[in-house]
């Protein structure tokens, strides 16, 4: 046989610490027990019909079946620049400032290849989406981490990062409201995101993914709101947690003209577009939605209160978040890593909880528990917490 051996770029990746978790569950589940899962950030909900009646009429047109455009219809791109004038207030060319992506993880990871070089470095935030990193590492270059601390609100402490590594920086990705933690930023702090990366002269790339995932009466801003912010950076969009359409693939990124350019040339040498049809029922879905968005995010408010009520009466130190659908919870004192715990509870309880260390090292001390199932699978995972057996 072969001895092929992975490229050094693969080698590089950290520890991909959840394939413990997935082996367990699988034993366990060929055990016969009922697993509740709340690891996977993948909507239970499903797809709007008005969006899949949009797809059906159009995939039956001819007209989509042949390569769409490598920046995305125009028409999509116009949908997406009054999605952002109405929502946020913030005007966008569609010929100039926005593309279509295939799903905004398809974004993030490329645009490191876009305008890293190797050796330059990029600040991700720890804990984070691991893509961060790993596109970084694929582009040659070095992550640096960002800690998010709870003492900050889980908000990178911008003014004492790491000066002789922030000289040599690149690029910087920033996500609110926040994967894992579910922290929320405001105008203001992106405003200083914005002088920061002026002074550093660093290129901001903001994933909004959980933009419309809000509670409590909560807005959240985009970051292209803040003065200036089209000078230095870009906001990439998903249509997966806010319409269901995780398997649809289809996202944006929007901002700075020559970053958008750059990621577009990136793309014409990698990937051939959206299938039309597919960007047809994205703008179906960018259209009039607020009753289905109000009807959702009650949905999750529920199972969210739910949840955080059944972590504090069993001692656990949570806050209620006012946006996404995790709850980021610290581990009592004494009860083991992050790793241990989540192991614990998949073979005691039957309940899967995602290890804060797998979003970086700043993410040990934490769970990560998805609000992606039902409330009644949610109240079951409450009981058998509670449970002492």
């Amino acid at each position: 046989m072969n001895n092929f051996k992975f490229a050094e770029r693969l080698n590089k990746l950290p520890p991909y610490l959840f394939d413990e978790i997935d082996r367990m569950k699988r034993q366990i589940k060929s055990e016969g027990v009922d697993i509740i899962d709340l690891g996977i950030g993948d909507p239970d909900l499903p797809t709007p019909s008005f969006i899949i009646k949009k797809l059906q009429e159009t995939a039956a047109d001819p007209a989509h079946h042949r390569y769409p455009s490598y920046s995305g219809l125009l028409q999509f791109r116009q949908a997406v620049a009054q999605w952002y004038k109405k929502r946020f207030k913030v005007e966008l060319n569609p010929e100039e400032e926005v593309i279509s992506l295939i799903g905004s993880k398809e974004g993030i990871a490329h645009i490191p290849l876009a305008f890293v070089n190797p050796g330059e470095a990029v600040l991700v935030p720890s804990p984070g989406y691991p893509v961060y990193q790993a596109s970084t590492i694929f582009a040659g270059g070095e992550p640096v981490e960002m800690p998010l601390l709870e003492k900050n609100s889980f908000l990178p402490d911008l003014a004492n990062l790491d000066k002789k590594k922030v000289s040599q920086t690149k690029l910087m990705f920033l996500n609110y409201p926040n994967n894992p933690t579910a922290a929320a930023a405001d105008k203001r702090f992106f405003e200083r995101v914005v002088d920061f990366a002026r002074e550093n002269k660093i290129l901001v790339c903001h994933d909004a993914a959980y933009s419309e995932l809000v509670y409590d009466g909560y807005t959240a801003p985009s970051f292209l709101e803040a003065e200036g912010s089209k000078e230095v950076g870009v906001e990439f969009h998903s249509l997966s947690k806010t319409f269901n359409m995780t398997g649809w693939r289809i996202g944006f990124v929007v901002g700075n003209q020559e970053i958008i350019k750059g990621l577009r040339s990136l793309k014409t040498n990698i990937d051939s577009g959206v299938f039309q049809a597919i960007q047809m029922a994205a703008i179906e879905a960018l259209g009039d939605n607020s009753e289905f968005l109000n009807e959702r995010i009650k949905i999750y408010e529920e199972r969210r209160n739910i949840l955080f009520e059944g972590l504090s009466s069993i001692g656990w130190e949570v806050k209620k978040p006012q946006a996404t659908f995790y709850i980021w919870a610290k581990i009592p004192e004494g009860s083991g890593s992050s790793l241990e715990v989540a192991k614990k509870l998949l073979k005691g309880k039957g309940i899967v909880a995602t290890p804060g260390i797998g979003f970086g090292r700043f993410g040990e001390g934490y769970l990560r528990f998805a609000l992606t199932v039902s409330k009644e699978r949610i109240k079951e995972a409450v009981t058998r917490l509670k449970s002492t057996d």
